[in-house]
C-alpha cells in the first residue's frame, strides 16, 4: 500500500476508526475483572475455575495473534479486519447471553480470537498508512496511550455497568459498537494486501505455537492444586516446552512460516517484544491481585474499584504525548526502561499495603506511579514492536508485538493467582484470620509481579551495550528525526 495515497485527513478518520476496534479489544481483557465475584455467584463458578473467565480471552488472545497477522499481509488487512470485527462481536452476544460457566468461558475465548484477528490488522494499516519516523511516532503514541487507558478503563466501565446494569452488560457494550465499526470500516479505512504474493500458510506452526501456550498457562494455572513438583505438573511443562521447540523448528524450515525467525535480527524489535511480554505478565498481573484486594480485603463494590484505578488511568493518558515526544528525542529503549522501572516500584510499593488499609495512605501512591509507568512503557513497546520492520511483514510485528503483551498478561494473571492461592491455603492451614492471610497471599504476588517489571531493566540494557558496538540505526533505534530524513532516499532505492 502506498502511504502517500491516503490524504492526510483520511488517514486520521481512519486511525480513529482503528483505535475504536483496538480500544474495545483492550478493554475486555480486563472489563470483566471487577465483575468476577458477581459472575462467580450468578453463574455457580468453582474458586479455580473463576480466573479463566480473564485466562481464556487472554491466551487465545495471545495464541492466534501471529497467524492472525500473517492473514492481514496476504487476505487484505481490511477485509480480515472486518472479519475479526464480526466474530468478537457476535461472541460478546454469546457471552451476555451465557446462563452457565462453560459457555461463558467458551464465548471468552471465541472473543479472544476475534480480538487477536482485528488487531494486528488494525496495527498494520496504522503502521502503513505513516511513514516511519515522526509521524508514526505520533500515530503509535496514541495507540500506546489507547493501550494503557483501555486496561484501566475497562475497570471502570465494568464497575458501573455490574453496579447499575447487571454484568451482562460488560458484553452487550460491545454490541452496537462492533456493529458501528463494521458498517463504517469499508468507507473509511483503505484496503492493503501484498500484491502478487502467493498465498500460503502455516498450520503446522500455528497448532504448535498455540498448543504450546494454551497448555503452559494451563498447567501454571492449575499448579496449586496439583503441586507445583508433581509428575503431572512437571509432565504438562515438559509437553509445552517440547510444542514450543517444534514451532522454532517448524519455523525455521518452512516455505512460509507463521513468524520467520529473521525478524528478531532487528534488535530493537526483538527488545520490544521480550518488555512487552513482561510488561503484560506484570502490569495484568498487578490489575487481577489489585481487585482482588479491594474486593476481598477491603469489601469494595464494583464500582468503588473501578473508580480507585482511575488513578491509573487518568496518569497514563495525561503522559502518553509525553512519552511519544520522548521516544522521538532519545529512541524507545531508554523510554522502556523509565517506564518498566516506574511499574515495577508502584507495585512493589503496593507490597505495603495492610489488612485495613485507606485508598490515600495505602493505595493512591502506588497506583498513580504506576499508572505513569504505563504511558512510559506502553508507547515506546509499541513503537519499537514496528521499528524497521518493511511493509510486507506489517502484519507479522504487529501480530508478535501483540502477542507478547497479551501472552505476557494471561501468564502474569495465572502465576499471580497461582502464588496468592498457595500462600493463601498454607496460611489457612497454620489458623491465620482469612483477611490476614488473603492479604499475605496478595503481598506475595504481587513481589512476584513486581520482578517481573524489574526484569525489563538489564533486557533493554542490551541496547545500549549494543549501541556502543554498532551505529544504532542497524538495530531499528534511529531517532525519527534521522528517519524523516533519509525516507526519501530509502523510498527512491527500493522502488
Amino acid at each position: 500500500m502506498n502511504t502517500g495515497s491516503v490524504p492526510q485527513v483520511h488517514r486520521w478518520r481512519a486511525f480513529a476508526l482503528l483505535a475504536m476496534a483496538y480500544f474495545m479489544t483492550i478493554v475486555d481483557l480486563t472489563i470483566v475483572n471487577v465483575s468476577l465475584p458477581t459472575i462467580g455467584r450468578a453463574l455457580h463458578f468453582s474458586e479455580s475455575n473463576l480466573q479463566w473467565v480473564v485466562t481464556a480471552y487472554g491466551i487465545t488472545f495471545g495464541g492466534f495473534l501471529l497467524l492472525g497477522g500473517r492473514a492481514a499481509d496476504l487476505l487484505g488487512r481490511r477485509r480480515v479486519l472486518m472479519a475479526g470485527l464480526a466474530i468478537f462481536t457476535v461472541a460478546s452476544l454469546g457471552a451476555g447471553l451465557a446462563r452457565n460457566d462453560g459457555l461463558l468461558i467458551a464465548m471468552r475465548g471465541l472473543q479472544g480470537f476475534g480480538a487477536a484477528v482485528v488487531l494486528p490488522a488494525a496495527l498494520s494499516i496504522v503502521m502503513n498508512m505513516f511513514a516511519e519516523g515522526a509521524d508514526r511516532n505520533k500515530a503509535l503514541g496514541a495507540w500506546g496511550g489507547i493501550g494503557a487507558f483501555g486496561a484501566t478503563f475497562g475497570l471502570i466501565t465494568g464497575g458501573l455497568l455490574t453496579r447499575y446494569a447487571g454484568w451482562q452488560y460488560i458484553f452487550f457494550l460491545n454490541v452496537p459498537v462492533g456493529a458501528a465499526a463494521l458498517l463504517m470500516a469499508p468507507r473509511i479505512v483503505p484496503e492493503s494486501r501484498l500484491a502478487g504474493v502467493r498465498r500460503r500458510f502455516d498450520p503446522a506452526g500455528a497448532v504448535t505455537v498455540t498448543g504450546a501456550l494454551l497448555l503452559l498457562v494451563y498447567t501454571i494455572s492449575n499448579a496449586q492444586q496439583a503441586g507445583w513438583g508433581s509428575a503431572r505438573t512437571i509432565m504438562l511443562l515438559a509437553v509445552s516446552a517440547a510444542l514450543l521447540a517444534a514451532f522454532v523448528a517448524i519455523e525455521a524450515r518452512a516455505a512460509a512460516p507463521l513468524m520467520p525467525l529473521r525478524i528478531f535480527r532487528l534488535r530493537m524489535v526483538a527488545v520490544a517484544n521480550a518488555v512487552g511480554l513482561l510488561l503484560g505478565g506484570s502490569f495484568f498481573g498487578f490489575v487481577f491481585i489489585g481487585t482482588l484486594y479491594m474486593q476481598q480485603v477491603l469489601h469494595y463494590s464494583a464500582l468503588e474499584t473501578g473508580v480507585a484505578f482511575l488513578a491509573t488511568s487518568v496518569t497514563s493518558v495525561m503522559l502518553a504525548a509525553a512519552s511519544q515526544k520522548l521516544v522521538t528525542v532519545i529512541s524507545a529503549g531508554p523510554v522502556m526502561a523509565l517506564g518498566m522501572a516506574m511499574i515495577g516500584g508502584g507495585i512493589l510499593w503496593a507490597t505495603q499495603v495492610p489488612v485495613h488499609g485507606q485508598f490515600w495512605s495505602a493505595l493512591a501512591g502506588p497506583l498513580f506511579v504506576a499508572g505513569a509507568g504505563t504511558a512510559f512503557a506502553f508507547v515506546p513497546v509499541s513503537i519499537g514492536g514496528l521499528a524497521g520492520v518493511a511493509e510486507q511483514e506489517a502484519g507479522l510485528a504487529s501480530g508478535l508485538i501483540n502477542t507478547s503483551q497479551q501472552l505476557g498478561g494471561a501468564l502474569g494473571v495465572a502465576i499471580a493467582s497461582t502464588v496468592a492461592a498457595t500462600r493463601l491455603g498454607t496460611l489457612l492451614g497454620q489458623g491465620k484470620p482469612v483477611n490476614v492471610a488473603l492479604t499475605d497471599g496478595f503481598h506475595l504476588a504481587l513481589w512476584v509481579c513486581g520482578a517481573i517489571a524489574l526484569l525489563a531493566l538489564p533486557v533493554t540494557a542490551t541496547l545500549l551495550i549494543r549501541r556502543t558496538r554498532r551505529p544504532a540505526s542497524l538495530d531499528g533505534a534511529v531517532p525519527a528525526l534521522k528517519i524523516a530524513e533519509t525516507t526519501n532516499q530509502v523510498t527512491k532505492i527500493t522502488r
